[in-house]
């Protein structure tokens, strides 16, 4: 079990945490941008993307791979995003956008894509309840590995 860094525990670890790997931790968004967000986090103690091993790098490949699948299974994404910012949270990390031509329904929530096709909105999230995170969560989790 790897030690969370402070941006995993920022974002909710380890109750978000959706598939662990080694060298990354794939998460839920708490305030979702839109149906699906994850954070997609390093383990390693590195402020810097270049910094990671290439054990990472390699693990990567198969951390992405799984994540699509899961995520186009779970919900049908049109496009999916990756933002490495690490402005406010330095610790290696994407926010991972699944993206949306048209609305989606889960439990019952409405969520709106509001800057397809441009640019994700950060300006507007989902701030959602346990519940429904968990929901997200669970769901997403019986997608992974499923083709």
């Amino acid at each position: 079990m790897p030690v969370f860094n402070a941006t995993m525990r920022k974002f909710g670890a380890p109750q978000t945490i959706i598939h662990q790997y080694q060298y990354w931790s794939v998460m839920l968004r708490p305030a979702q941008l839109t149906l699906g967000s994850l954070i997609l986090a390093a383990h390693e103690p590195v402020r810097s993307f270049s910094a990671l091993s290439q054990e990472s790098f390699t693990e990567l490949h198969e951390v992405i791979s799984q994540l699509e699948s899961a995520l186009a299974k779970a919900f049908s994404y049109d496009r999916l995003n990756y933002l490495m910012l690490m402005m406010v949270d330095p610790d290696v990390h994407f926010h991972v956008i699944p993206r949306y031509a048209k609305t989606k329904y889960f439990n019952a929530m409405e969520f709106i894509d509001s800057g397809w096709p441009g640019a994700p909105d950060f300006n507007r999230t989902y701030e959602i309840d346990a519940e429904t995170n968990r929901l997200i969560i669970d769901h997403t989790v019986s997608c992974w590995g499923k083709k």
